[in-house]
């Protein structure tokens, strides 16, 4: 084994070799100077070189050489104290002799040192200038019985199990042990050969016992074969792992020369080192970039065609095509989107309005969570471009998403990825598709959600349409955060009774009523007709429609809210202009009423007008429908029976609630309005609405039947230009009803001249226009008499 061990200022090139047997010829000395040792203890039977610097140690080396040569050698406690005292030394050593001696160059001593036996220092001569000791023999008296001898056998195993763990120790050092009777001699050589501490060492050289050295050393072999064994499990899984990657590289670089030499392309490695370019490029959140890199990680150990490194791919190209970092920079010139607003919709203020006021607000503070918008309307009001306006007039990328008929969660969050083919969800996809992080996004018709056995969309759009959570929206198939609190959510529906609660409380709802008549015209005229006679490939000079032809255009071929069939019907015409002009018929027609039918055909709707006639138990009620608003005739007829309710116009069961709550009203007024005498005995009431194949429900005509009755039942006339809407109770209060400006927009075309509303109601004629309030009287009531006192004629008699 060899040693590198420091002496005074140098150090010590060491190999152990078998000691001859001692010298006993030599008389032994009671005295003789002492040698200090830093960090090595030797042995009896040890021959070791040794390097002196030091002055005392070179002095106690003189010393030795003028007499016998012996010269004890004993360790220090502590081996960085550069000048020891008497204090600093174990007092158990081992008598050397010099065997050689040499001078070196630099001042140092190099010498040949043979262990001849232990002694005891039993007091100190002098210390300066080199130590001179008296020593004491330590002498053995014990014999070597049956548990010495076991104790040796049990040693000199545990070597040989030492010697086949560190490869470090020669073979051959267990056959110089293999034949030892002495104990000590043992001791010593094998101590020679095994890695211990100074401290562990010195305390073997100081035992004096065999039983007790014996026993410390086996205990101390065993210790060093159980490190030996961990320290030699460690380095084979090391040299493992080492072995396979290294065989994995040499592979690998095999298969790279080989494709190399046939001239074949490793595509696979440029797949992973394009995937890495591009996650080198990408700004990714840290725990975007931390599940990438496992995802390439698990794609390398692969094999290539593999169906889950297919999975893999798509995922990792559905993360990579994501907009992580990117977002379109706003336009804040708020007079510049008010222009824009303008030149593109006609009307629809407070739409205009709002998205105004976001921006100044945006433009004011950065904090601003992005809104929520419902705009709420019927079909053709143009919700939709409306969100697509918004998006050019702010500079943002506009996506749209349908809901209608939506009914898996799964279309919202993604599927899982443990599922064939798994995607992302249509939120995930649409912000793929928009590119920038701050899109307008347009999620169309939300009422028409609809849920079963696969979930419920509308609570997975929570958490989409809620701002304090769409931070941190997480996708089923991206098991990731992305960011949706920069998107401009406006959704779009045609009533709020069938979007459920909670989600509706997250959205700030815009309504569009519908336009009026004079909206529509200036609609069609700025942006409709222009349109389609350029998509019809047609030119202005080719005709001229009059504004008396598209009123009617308006009132009798079209029927709706909005102005869809509007712009359909105005491509009919397009169409018929196009084919004349393609014949050579006419270059150049002027459109008006006179010729408007051969166009369009015989007129398709006669929007109710009012009659103007005063009737005896039909009254003029307004309703609202999807279509916008319209005026309803109720009709009420006495005839003979037994005092039945006929209830008929296919009406829902809030209207024939309201006609039976009417009917009760119309009881307590018996007297005052003179009812035939028992006439809910002798005669049956027979209610119907007017176009009995469309459906009617809703809690708007409770003062409309209420009036009709008592006019059938008192033969009073009711007055032909009144027209009303509102909910009545049993003890006479009149309800407020919603969607008045619709309804108020059909009583304006129909003729009516006088519109009876419920007091509540008056808050909303904020919403009429000034031209269409200058053309109505409005009558604000509280209490069922004052309607009939505003609708009841007194004096006439129905004429037959």
């Amino acid at each position: 084994m060899i040693n590198r061990i420091m002496i005074g200022d140098d150090s010590i090139n060491g190999g152990v070799v078998m000691a001859k047997e001692l010298k006993n010829e030599k008389k032994k000395r009671n005295s003789m100077p002492l040698l200090a040792l830093r960090g090595l203890v030797i042995f009896p039977n040890m021959i070791i070189p040794l390097l002196v610097g030091r002055e005392q140690s070179l002095e106690a080396l003189e010393k030795a050489m003028v007499e016998d040569k012996e010269i004890l050698l004993a360790a220090q406690h502590d081996e960085t104290v550069e000048d020891p005292t008497k204090d600093d030394i174990y007092n158990v050593g081992t008598v050397g002799e010099i065997k050689q001696l040499m001078r070196l160059p630099d001042g140092t001593v190099k010498i040949l040192v043979e262990g001849l036996r232990r002694v005891k220092i039993a007091d100190f001569i002098q210390e300066e200038p080199y130590f001179e000791i008296g020593i004491e023999e330590i002498l053995h008296e014990e014999e070597v019985d049956t548990e010495i001898e076991a104790l040796m056998r049990g040693v000199i195993n545990s070597f040989e199990e030492y010697i086949k763990l560190n490869k470090v120790v020669p073979p051959e050092a267990m056959m110089t042990i293999i034949n030892i009777e002495d104990p000590d001699r043992l001791i010593d050589i094998i101590v020679s050969h095994i890695s211990l501490k100074v401290k562990q060492q010195q305390e073997i050289l100081a035992t004096i016992s065999y039983e007790e050295r014996l026993t410390k050393l086996y205990k101390l072999l065993e210790k060093e074969i159980e490190i030996l064994k961990v320290k030699n499990k460690i380095n084979n899984e090391v040299r493992k792992q080492v072995e396979k990657r290294q065989k994995e590289y040499y592979l690998k670089e095999q298969m790279k020369a080989i494709k190399k030499e046939l001239g074949e392309e490793d595509s696979f490695t440029e797949e992973i080192n394009e995937y890495k370019s591009k996650l080198e490029e990408l700004e990714l959140p840290e725990d975007v970039e931390k599940k990438v890199e496992e995802e390439l990680d698990k794609l390398q150990k692969m094999p290539r065609n593999s169906s889950e490194g297919v999975v893999v791919r798509n995922y990792l190209d559905c993360i990579f095509d994501l907009p992580w970092n990117n977002y379109s920079e706003d336009k804040l010139v708020i007079k510049e989107v008010e222009n824009q607003l303008n030149e593109k919709h006609y009307g629809l203020d407070d739409v205009k309005e709002r998205i105004l006021e976001y921006l100044a607000v945006r433009k004011l503070s950065d904090e601003l969570k992005s809104p929520i918008l419902c705009l709420v309307g019927p079909p053709g009001v143009g919700k939709t471009s409306l969100g697509k306006s918004i998006a050019n007039s702010i500079n943002r990328e506009f996506v749209r998403l349908s809901l209608g008929g939506v009914r898996d969660e799964a279309e919202i969050r993604g599927h899982r990825r443990t599922y064939i083919g798994a995607r992302p969800g249509r939120i995930i996809n649409a912000m793929r598709d928009a590119g920038t992080m701050n899109p307008v996004f347009l999620l169309d018709e939300i009422d028409k959600i609809t849920s079963d056995f696969r979930g419920d969309p509308a609570a997975a759009l929570l958490e989409v349409l809620d701002p304090e959570q769409n931070n941190d929206f997480t996708d089923h198939y991206l098991e990731l955060s992305f960011d949706l609190s920069d998107v401009m959510f406006i959704t779009t529906a045609n009533t709020i009774s069938t979007i459920p609660r909670p989600l509706l409380d997250r959205m700030e709802v815009i309504s569009l009523s519908g336009y009026t008549e004079g909206e529509k015209i200036e609609i069609a005229g700025r942006h409709l007709l222009p349109q389609q006679i350029k998509n019809h490939g047609l030119i202005e000079d080719n005709f001229n429609l009059s504004e008396n032809a598209l009123k009617k255009v308006i009132r009798n071929y079209t029927r709706e809210a909005g102005v869809r069939s509007l712009e359909r019907t105005l491509g009919k015409i397009c169409r018929k202009v196009a084919k004349d002009v393609v014949e050579g018929k006419e270059t150049a027609t002027r459109i008006d009423i006179r010729n408007l039918d051969k166009y369009l055909g015989i007129p398709k709707y006669d929007y109710g007008k009012a009659e103007g006639e005063n009737r005896v138990g039909v009254v003029t009620g307004l309703a609202w429908t999807q279509l916008g608003g319209d005026i309803l005739d109720i009709e009420v007829s006495i005839i003979p029976g037994d005092g039945k309710l006929i209830l008929t116009g296919k009406l829902g069961d809030v209207m024939k609630e309201s006609a039976r709550i009417a009917l009760s009203y119309a009881r307590t007024k018996s007297k005052e309005y003179n009812f035939p005498e028992e006439f809910y005995k002798k005669y049956d009431i027979h209610v119907h609405v007017p176009e009995g194949a469309i459906p009617k429900d809703g809690p708007s005509a409770g003062i409309t039947l209420a009036t009709a009755l008592i006019s059938a039942l008192s033969n009073k006339e009711v007055d032909g230009e009144v027209a009303m809407t509102g909910e009545v109770t049993l003890r006479g209060r009149v309800l407020p009803v919603g969607g008045i400006k619709s309804k108020v927009l059909a009583a304006h075309r129909a003729g009516i001249k006088k519109i009876i509303l419920c007091k509540k109601n008056e808050k909303d004629l904020e919403d009429i226009p000034d031209n269409i309030k200058r053309d109505l009287n409005f009558v604000l009531v509280e209490e069922m008499e004052q309607v009939l006192a505003e609708a009841i004629v007194e004096g006439d008699e129905n004429e037959d």
